[in-house]
């Protein structure tokens, strides 16, 4: 039997959330919710789901939902979805605090509900093939550059774009962390619009990781270093490179690899699919609440040691 589907908030994300829903294998699309009725209904043209303006006519309608909603609503919509047995993928930051995240987490746990968490980036093709040769990684460097957007200026930069990196990261190295040390600068709104954080890790990794919003060029990259192994990501094109040292008795050792053979994606629907199949399955999704409330931790660990004085 097909998953019945909803969104809840089809604003800059959530828009692609309906666009996609409807392709979803074993995931049958009732409906797209904003209280903007206008915008609900150009969500779910070309498909024979219904656009809504209030969420709780989803009630007995549906058997999950992803709520896309600006993030100080995320609890209050999970809420209501869990406590009726609904599935839920919650965009990222998956809350507005660890408190919140954690009343979600048992919330789901009580009900025996499914808890996704947007962290897309985990289903990008590329970091796909990278994740499992990166064994063993001693340095990461990442940056994660954009221009000036439109949305989610109401959170600092590293809850709006480094939280994905943050993310890939602990799913790199569950070592535990070391330490964290952190700057940023408001530049174009009251909160941080640049920071860089530099983490050390247990297993003695190092990574040095930069998110802007304010940048003129547009970079996603991230280039890993491991004993004899390097390791390169271009999430934009969902390529990647690995290189290695081959030994050779009686002879210098040689270089080997190049680009990696990827099948293309669009992270996204591979994300949506995973969440519906953890439910047809009754397994955990890739990225659950846990892996979205440490994401979520370290977020606000970095953010939290900023001083940037006051705030214009």
């Amino acid at each position: 039997m097909a998953v019945r589907t909803a969104v809840v908030g089809v604003g800059h994300l959530g828009k692609h959330h309906a666009r996609l829903l409807a392709t979803v294998p074993d995931s049958t699309f009732v409906a797209a919710v904003d209280l903007i009725g206008e915008r609900a209904r150009a969500s779910v043209q070309g498909t024979a789901a219904e656009a809504l303006t209030d969420y709780r006519e989803l009630f007995g309608r549906v058997d999950a939902v992803v709520v896309a909603v600006p993030t100080r609503a995320h609890l209050e919509l999970a809420r209501e979805f869990i406590s009726r047995g609904v599935h839920v993928l919650v965009e990222k930051p998956m809350a507005a605090s660890l408190a919140e995240a954690d009343e979600m987490i048992a919330l789901a746990a009580a009900h025996g509900v499914v808890l996704a968490v947007g962290h897309t980036e985990r289903f990008n093709p590329a970091v796909q093939a990278a994740l499992p040769v990166l064994t063993a990684p001693r340095f990461v460097e990442v940056h994660r550059l954009s221009g000036f957007p439109e949305r989610s200026l109401d959170i600092d930069v590293i809850f709006d774009v480094m939280i994905h990196d943050l993310d890939i990261m602990l799913a790199m190295d569950p070592s535990g962390l070391v330490s964290v040390d952190a700057v940023g600068v408001p530049v174009l709104t009251p909160k941080i619009d640049i920071a860089n954080v530099r983490l050390k890790f247990a297993s003695g990794c190092t990574a040095n990781i930069t998110a802007s919003r304010i940048s003129m060029d547009k970079v996603r990259k991230v280039r890993c270093f491991q004993p004899d192994m390097y390791v390169s990501v271009d999430y934009a094109e969902q390529a990647v490179e690995i290189w290695r040292l081959r030994p050779r008795p009686n002879e210098r050792p040689a270089i080997e690899g190049g680009p990696v053979e990827i099948v293309k994606g669009e992270p996204l629907k591979i994300e949506l699919a995973d969440f519906v199949a953890s439910i047809r399955d009754r397994r955990a999704p890739t990225v659950d609440g846990a892996a979205g409330r440490a994401a979520l931790a370290l977020a606000t660990q970095i953010a939290e040691s900023i001083s940037v004085g006051p705030r214009p």
